[in-house]
């Protein structure tokens, strides 16, 4: 019976009128079939959309990221930049002008200036760790131990640039005596408040991030 029903196909795509004096259950048979391979091939054609479409917007968002992680990095230059810029140029003047404030203590030019220089270490240090976050995210490696590593590096500079701050804000005290408006006393609890913010947000984010580790490990042994 199935020879009988492959030959009565092979001969309809030969002669009509020998599809025409097939059975009526056969002629159905063969417009499903028919029927059947449009479908799939409409859901083919279908798939193809689907697949080019994401595809385009994967693409899309990879080109945000990288976008989106190359302004970072710009942005974090430039503000190392900008404070290498205050280093060699504000904080001698600063300093001098220290000096010239109080004379009578030997020390106290040397002492800001140390103060302020020793702060710019760990500054440095956490926009190093912060570049390093950014080139993980680029390669999708944000998830992973090292971005917990470098966002607990940049808590740890953010804690210590706040206490040598703090640890400062006597000397700041006494020029900020002499001086009207007494800026340097603003300045200084700017500074402490602002890495203090830093290290506040970077521990969160970086509780956050050993949370979903630990999640997705889980879950992959689980699977």
């Amino acid at each position: 019976m199935d020879m009988f029903f492959s030959f009565d196909i092979v001969y309809f795509f030969f002669n009509e009128e020998g599809f025409s004096s097939l059975p009526k259950i056969k002629r159905t048979l063969l417009y499903n079939d028919k029927n059947t391979i449009k479908t799939n091939n409409n859901l083919l054609q279908n798939d193809k959309w689907g697949i080019k479409i994401i595809l385009s917007i994967i693409s899309e968002v990879f080109f945000m990221k990288q976008v989106t992680t190359l302004f970072l990095k710009l942005a974090v230059i430039f503000i190392g930049i900008l404070v290498l810029g205050l280093c060699i140029f504000l904080v001698p003047k600063i300093g001098n002008f220290a000096g010239e404030l109080y004379p009578d203590i030997a020390y106290m030019k040397s002492l800001v200036l140390i103060d302020m220089y020793t702060a710019a270490i760990p500054f440095y240090f956490a926009l190093y760790q912060a570049l390093k976050l950014l080139s993980y995210i680029d390669k999708n490696q944000a998830f992973s131990e090292l971005s917990v590593k470098a966002l607990k590096n940049i808590k740890y500079c953010a804690i210590t640039i706040s206490t040598l701050y703090l640890l400062g804000m006597p000397l700041y005290y006494l020029m900020g005596k002499k001086v009207d408006p007494p800026s340097f006393i603003p300045m200084g609890l700017v500074i402490i408040f602002a890495s203090m913010v830093i290290a506040f947000f970077a521990a969160v984010l970086q509780r956050l991030l050993q949370e979903a580790i630990d999640i997705k490990s889980e879950n992959d042994l689980t699977i």
